[in-house]
């Protein structure tokens, strides 16, 4: 399994997990031509790509799917529920409805049911011939039923969005603070460091900080705080950026 962020941030999120000959899209919210030129630093070409999961609706995460609708034929993945949400830009029979647990060839995809300000929003557990990647962006919380399920994987991608303090001193205004603090919202640092020294294990070898706040965030901060939560673990820590693809990393 390997793996790697194209972009994450406010502005845009996207990431691509490989296993064997099944290439998975993760989001879409970067444009074709970057995705395309991302894709040619792989060697790979669009036409590799064996379909695109997606988190939730919001732009940042969605903004370059109708261009990929348009130029390819790719279908998108996702929950039933989510299908009104996206209607507009994804026609029907461009979509392949996935349940709580599915299997594509030798890759097992999971969801998990996050809690964000849409109708349906979702993370997963990607597996692929014992090896597993967790991938969670734009929640509010996490449940202790979905802590259990996410525990001692090999890779985890998790948003680290906010430290508290600077959001709450920071420049939004009290009903954006608000909502992003809320159980609909996103996780601050303080939160992801306490859930990561919950689930990170023997097996983990990567942990991937995402969707950091270019406003109430800094690189330091996130690494810093995550970091003092996986001590005593042998773990690549590593802040998945805006501009900047991460690392290609495999397990």
């Amino acid at each position: 399994m390997k793996f790697k962020t194209l972009s994450s941030g406010s502005k845009g999120n996207s990431s691509i997990v490989m296993c064997g000959n099944i290439n998975l899209l993760i989001d879409t919210g970067i444009s074709f031509l970057s995705l395309k030129g991302s894709l040619n630093n792989l060697g790979k070409k669009i036409d590799d790509i064996t379909g695109i999961l997606i988190t939730h609706c919001h732009k940042d995460h969605t903004k370059g799917l109708s261009t990929i609708i348009k130029n390819t034929s790719l279908k998108v993945l996702i929950p039933e529920k989510m299908y009104p949400e996206l209607s507009d830009i994804v026609p029907k029979n461009r979509v392949i409805f996935i349940k709580d647990n599915n299997k594509l060839l030798d890759v097992n995809i999971k969801l998990i049911h996050t809690s964000h300000d849409v109708d349906c929003s979702v993370g997963y557990i990607i597996e692929y011939l014992g090896k597993s990647l967790v991938y969670i962006t734009d929640t509010g919380y996490l449940s202790k039923k979905i802590l259990k399920s996410i525990t001692n994987k090999d890779i985890y991608l998790i948003e680290s969005n906010h430290d508290e303090e600077m959001l709450m001193n920071g420049p939004y205004p009290p009903f954006l603070k608000q909502r992003v603090i809320s159980d609909k919202g996103h996780l601050s640092n303080r939160v992801t460091a306490e859930y990561l020294s919950e689930v990170v294990g023997d097996d983990t070898k990567y942990v991937l900080l995402a969707h950091l706040s270019e406003k109430n965030n800094t690189e330091e901060l996130a690494f810093k705080t995550a970091k003092k939560a996986i001590k005593g673990h042998k773990i690549d820590l590593m802040i998945a950026r805006q501009d900047e693809e991460s690392e290609l990393v495999e397990v």
